[in-house]
């Protein structure tokens, strides 16, 4: 049978019209939009956000979530002007916020995190590409802010008036977060001298690729400053959006975007001596999020593809490569491809989970530097900046 529960006007706003009920096994909350939150007991207790359950300064749980008996039950349920206040058979009292309760929603889900929508470009972006300056990224967290929005919604950001040597660089990056080492090092600067043997150290034009598609977990960030480029020409650097040339291939030829969404691509590192860096598992070139659908991130570069011989039917060979061919196209398309001019004192910032970057070939002598940020020390920074950090916490 169920106990009813006085319901107090709060935010959001609780249904007028219904009680708040819990039977043995959950507790019933109506709102006003006319929906209604069911949150199992045990559910419920294991997210106590007392002090003795959830620590205040570090954000993570004190309470021992195998000592909660399974049948574990409400004595009282109480709502009140902020929240609800569960008084447990064993004297344990919890408070959790309106707020909270309709945020963590599970059956149904009601609430949707909201985030800048991205802005898929090609060539025209030429027009207008996104930057910040260096004093404002520098100085202030609000000059942060804007540049790491910049970053999530376009994908890449020009930094203007950087101070054209590797430790003004270097301290650019780390406003973002500490710099993520790799087999190539930390910060970096590097000449085509094939000190690494990789094309990357190389004159060579370089197709449009994402990096380390030969790490488990991608780079996140990627930033280069050209220091200095003499007794030459070309090098100018290539983006093409990914999230766009996907979203093409998604509407024009649905079989590939499914084949390069299934299919595990194998890729290594393998040119220095002593070094042979592998994925613990093959990973497509489109990823998607396991709850929500979406395309996450692409990594491609067909240049660090390793052999390819494990396939379920030998029809899927063929079919493969008519999809990598069809996806080829696309990134290739002139309204695909934005080229710029590096030039020293503007540093360009990338997200290396959906922009491809290039190089054209180039002769004379050329200093580029520049450093790998993770994905999650980006994500955090992205949020900590752009939000509050209450709303942040909020929604763990």
């Amino acid at each position: 049978m169920y106990m009813y529960v006085d319901v107090l006007d709060a935010r959001p706003k609780l249904s007028e019209h219904h009680k708040i009920l819990f039977d043995d096994k959950k507790i019933s909350i109506p709102w006003e939009e006319g929906k209604t939150s069911h949150f199992q007991h045990l559910w419920i207790r294991d997210h106590c956000q007392c002090p003795e359950c959830f620590h205040p300064d570090t954000k993570q749980r004190l309470l021992n979530t195998f000592s909660i008996p399974n049948h574990v039950r409400p004595e009282s349920v109480e709502a009140t002007e902020t929240g609800m206040q569960i008084s447990w058979k064993n004297g344990h009292k919890s408070f959790f916020t309106w707020e909270w309760l309709h945020l963590h929603s599970y059956n149904p889900r009601l609430e949707r995190y909201l985030s800048p929508q991205f802005k898929l470009w090609g060539s025209e972006i030429t027009e207008c590409p996104p930057e910040v300056e260096y004093e404002s990224v520098m100085e202030t967290e609000k000059g942060v802010a804007e540049w790491t929005r910049k970053i999530y919604i376009y994908g890449f950001c020009y930094i203007n008036g950087v101070p054209v040597n590797p430790d003004a660089t270097k301290a650019l990056i780390e406003r973002i977060a500490h710099i993520q080492h790799t087999h190539y090092g930390g910060f970096w600067s590097f000449t085509s001298d094939l000190a690494s043997k990789d094309t990357a150290y190389t004159s060579l034009p370089l197709s449009a690729h994402t990096d380390t598609t030969y790490f488990s977990s991608p780079a996140g960030l990627q930033l280069f400053h050209l220091l200095s480029h003499t007794g030459g020409t070309g090098g100018q650097t290539l983006l093409v959006d990914g999230f766009r040339a996907a979203k093409l291939l998604r509407d024009e030829d649905p079989t590939s975007y499914r084949i390069l969404s299934n299919t595990r691509i194998p890729a290594h590192s393998s040119g220095n001596n002593g070094i042979s860096i592998q994925p613990y598992a093959p990973f497509p070139v489109l990823n998607h999020h396991p709850v929500n659908g979406e395309l996450f991130q692409v990594r491609w570069n067909n240049d660090d593809r390793a052999t390819m011989d494990r396939w379920n039917d030998p029809d899927e060979v063929e079919a493969f490569y008519d999809a990598i061919r069809s996806w080829n196209e696309v990134l290739k398309r002139r309204e695909s491809e934005y080229w710029e001019q590096l030039v020293p004192g503007k540093a360009l910032i990338f997200d290396n989970w959906r922009v491809l970057h290039g190089r054209a070939a180039f002769d004379g002598s050329r200093t580029m530097c520049g450093a790998y940020v993770s994905r999650d020390d980006f994500m955090s920074r992205f949020m900590m900046t752009n939000s509050k950090r209450e709303d942040v916490l909020r929604a763990l």
